[in-house]
């Protein structure tokens, strides 16, 4: 295993680790709340489809917002049709960790071309954040903004 793939590892290791779902007792509605009012208090990995026979996500915005609106409703108990995409665009993350640094974690420091889609379920605010071959949901505490992207 060369150093970047070791820093990969450590970081998706960091990832998981440090849980997915904290404390309970955020306001109700409150950006990044779980249903039932726990908080997200690490990233999320999220799945996304792939081409049949490859481990290769699709690279296009279009298939990264459809993957988001499906876990949101899966996530939120929305309906995906009463979801809003509030924003959805192509970004640069200044590193591995997709904007989404997890205490503790190390990551690669390389440019990672992806996208940003944030989506509304009800009062919450969903923030996923794609790149390399992922997608994470990054609680508003740990997000951080990329560099978007002029023409892709």
């Amino acid at each position: 295993m060369n150093c970047i793939q070791t820093a990969m590892a450590m970081a998706l290791v960091g990832a998981l680790a440090g849980g997915c779902v904290g404390a309970t007792g955020s306001p109700a509605g409150a950006t990044g709340a779980r249903p039932g009012g726990s908080v997200l208090s690490g990233p999320v990995p999220v799945a996304l489809p792939r081409a049949e026979g490859t481990s290769t996500p699709p690279p296009d915005l279009q298939a990264i917002v459809d993957a988001a609106r499906a876990d949101a409703a899966a996530r939120s108990g929305t309906a995906a049709s009463s979801l809003v995409v509030v924003s959805a665009e192509a970004v640069v993350w200044s590193d591995g960790s997709l904007g989404c640094p997890a205490p503790g974690a190390a990551y690669t420091m390389a440019l990672v071309p992806g996208f940003r889609v944030r989506i509304r379920a009800g009062e919450t605010i969903l923030d996923y954040h794609a790149g390399g071959r992922g997608m994470i949901l990054c609680p508003p505490a740990l997000a951080v903004n990329p560099t978007p992207v002029q023409s892709r």
